[in-house]
């Protein structure tokens, strides 16, 4: 069972980074775009240090607060969630 969670976990966060990357690309270029409750889901369901990555290295949605701010603030609920299963099991 903790194999498939960590797989999950790393699969998620590839899929989120790369989404981050290809919405940078598509940005640029002017075409559709994904939207932000898209990039934000996927970081709540368990990509959010794929979608930090992805801010960080592609430099992508930098200015918006919600992604500036709420990223963080995901990583930090997720970390407090697994620390209460974590210490309760």
């Amino acid at each position: 069972m903790n194999s498939l969670i960590t797989y999950y976990i790393l699969g998620i966060n590839v899929i989120t980074f790369i989404i981050y990357g290809i919405d940078k690309l598509k940005a640029k270029k002017g075409k559709w775009r994904t939207p932000e409750a898209c990039l934000l889901g996927l970081a709540v369901i368990g990509g959010s240090i794929g979608a930090y990555l992805g801010i960080k290295v592609w430099h992508h949605k930098t200015l918006h607060k919600k992604f500036k701010y709420g990223i963080p603030a995901i990583i930090i609920l997720q970390i407090v969630c697994i620390c209460l299963v974590w210490f309760r099991y």
